[in-house]
């Protein structure tokens, strides 16, 4: 047991640092891509945040309503989200008050200087395309302005020309002519293309859309004011700004694109830009996100791993000694118990407090034990049976031979006679005992063939009835049909012959012994039935039995050998049947014979 033991320690604790290492493998891998993927997920979440708060600044001129924006962005984003000023002050925060700020910045936010970490594609002069400014449209005019490039769009669509009408961020719609590849030409305001047709198409008008409105040429003239301003004594090229904020040069110069102007220019048209959103939009402010995750993608120090490693193998050993204590326990308990069995101790038992296989087992070997132990009690009572059996007619033989040979007794007709019965019980006894031998061994021969029951029966009352009219017994048969039967003619005989005989001692005189056969499906059922002294219900599951008997006092004037009941049992199941009975005590008992009607094949059963 003890190498089993050390077998199941050695293999748990195997198997307990191959799960450590593959777990501690997987979760190597698992955390180090669900750490990439967090890490992507929270940078494009902090750009979401940061665009959102970029075009609220765009619009407003200060932060005194963001809180609300601010706190829905924190739930959409499951995100804390905070703005700082820059001189520290907190503008809002969608953490409960007297929360430590997150550790780092994550952004600035301001809409005249865009963060390009988070806005990768903002424009050259980082200004969120979002602030105009000045340049917002009224209401009126974004009315007037749509129907127009509304008109315009039937107007080009009536030329056979596609175009898409958009809204730009200060409320100017946009027209767009789209090409035959489905792709777009931006223009302002394209014209229609000539056709080849002979009638004369009129164009449609596009001026409208691209005239400024007051409000636009005021802040036009107010950029162009600071544009010169900055220019002073910088450049001598004169030009100035259009409606799509970009230079454009007075001079003849084919070789300047007035989309291209020089860096210096340039510069000034965007500190200009710059300067005249100013008030316009919210001041920057520091952007602070944080999350309940925060801190997950920190490494675990080196030693807590190998420290949790050793308390999950420390536990897993644990747990295996426990188990396998508990497992080897109930093995020792049944070898001891087989050790006890060999020697000799037919009572051994094994006592198992648990469930399982490990239960069932113990059960199988308190029924085995059992088991053993009675055919050992069967054995010895046989032995006892026998020897006693033989023993009487012996000491008859003995006694009598011995006295005339002392001249005591002399060798009478009488005297011989009663010396041959003795004998010839001695050759039933031995007979019967060789017949059960070939049964248990399977030798027991059979010459079956077609049995006439109606015949056989008659032969067998026959040869009981003087015995039964001497006893006062009326026998009869009664026979059902005529059901088919293949068996050993001389054999069944030999069975329900014992059975009379077996009836015929226990019936008291005036009694009936009636001996009939009927079928019963696949089946033939020969049956004896006597109205004796029965069999009460404790003795019937041992009528059958080697030398039963219910009278222990071995009178062979209330019993036989004990031996032809279990002979009946043998031969109806060498014929692959069985043999039954059933008892009222006082009022009838019936043994039955069941048999197959096909019988079995010829030779050794």
């Amino acid at each position: 047991m003890r190498s089993l033991f050390a077998r199941l320690l050695t293999s748990s604790a195997v198997v307990a640092v191959c799960s450590i290492t593959a777990t501690a493998w997987l979760a190597a891998n698992s955390t180090s891509g669900a750490i990439r993927q967090e890490q992507g997920q929270t940078l494009a979440s902090d750009a979401r945040i940061n665009n959102s708060l970029l075009g609220y600044a765009s619009r407003h001129s200060d932060w005194s309503g963001v809180a609300t924006t601010l706190r829905d962005l924190a739930a959409q984003n499951n995100r804390r989200i905070a703005l700082v000023t820059e001189n520290g002050a907190l503008i809002a925060d969608s953490a409960a008050a007297g929360t430590p700020l997150p550790a780092r910045v994550s952004a600035v936010v301001d809409p005249l200087a865009v963060d390009v970490t988070l806005v990768p594609e903002a424009a050259k002069d980082r200004i969120d395309p979002r602030a105009v400014g000045p340049f917002l449209l009224s209401a009126r005019d974004r009315a007037r302005l749509r129907k127009t490039a509304d008109a315009y769009a039937v107007c080009a669509g009536r030329t056979g020309q596609a175009v898409r009408v958009d809204v730009s961020n200060s409320g100017r719609p946009v027209v767009t002519t789209l090409d035959q590849g489905g792709g777009q030409e931006p223009t302002p305001a394209p014209r229609p293309a000539p056709t080849e047709a002979p009638t004369v198409m009129v164009p449609c008008d596009a001026t409208a859309l691209s005239t400024p409105t007051r409000g636009e040429k005021a802040a036009l003239k107010q950029l162009n004011l600071l544009v010169g301003r900055c220019l002073k004594g910088k450049t001598k090229e004169r030009g100035s700004v259009g409606l799509d904020l970009t230079w454009v040069s007075q001079e003849r110069q084919p070789a300047r694109s007035a989309a291209k102007p020089d860096q210096t220019i340039s510069s000034c048209i965007v500190s200009a830009r710059r300067e005249q959103l100013d008030p316009y939009v919210a001041p920057a402010a520091y952007l602070y996100i944080g999350s309940p995750a925060e801190g997950a993608g920190q490494r675990i120090p080196l030693p807590s791993i190998a420290g949790a490693a050793l308390l999950v193998l420390v536990l897993t050993v644990g747990v295996s000694v426990m188990a396998a204590r508990r497992l080897v326990r109930p093995v020792n308990a049944l070898t001891h118990a087989a050790q006890r069995m060999r020697d000799g101790d037919s009572s051994a038992r094994v006592t198992v407090r648990t469930t399982g296989e490990i239960s069932e087992l113990a059960t199988a070997f308190n029924e085995m034990s059992e088991h053993l132990q009675r055919m050992e009690e069967q054995r010895k009572a046989m032995v006892s049976d026998v020897s006693h059996e033989l023993r009487t007619p012996l000491s008859n033989l003995r006694g009598w031979l011995e006295a005339a040979q002392d001249g005591v007794a002399e060798l009478d007709p009488a005297l011989i006679a009663s010396l041959v019965e003795e004998t010839l019980l001695l050759q039933h006894i031995v007979d019967d005992l060789q017949e059960l031998a070939l049964a248990d061994a399977g030798k027991l021969r059979l010459h079956v063939e077609p049995v006439h029951l109606g015949d056989l029966l008659d032969q067998v009352a026959t040869a009981h009835r003087g015995r039964a009219e001497a006893a006062g017994l009326t026998l009869t048969t009664t026979v059902t049909g005529d059901p088919p039967l293949t068996a050993d003619p001389v054999r069944l005989r030999q069975a329900v012959g014992n059975l009379v005989t077996n009836s015929l001692r226990y019936t008291p005189p005036g009694g009936r012994v009636t001996l009939g056969a009927r079928q019963d499906g696949d089946q033939v059922v020969v049956e004896v039935t006597d109205t004796g002294i029965g069999i009460s219900a404790e003795h019937l599951p041992h009528v059958f039995d080697r030398f039963w008997r219910a009278e222990k006092s071995r009178n062979r004037q209330t019993g036989g050998s004990g031996l032809g009941l279990a002979i009946v049992r043998n031969l109806a199941e060498a014929h692959g049947g069985t043999a039954t009975v059933a008892s009222v005590p006082g009022v009838r008992t019936t043994f039955a014979l069941r048999l197959p009607h096909g019988g079995v094949c010829e030779g050794p059963a």
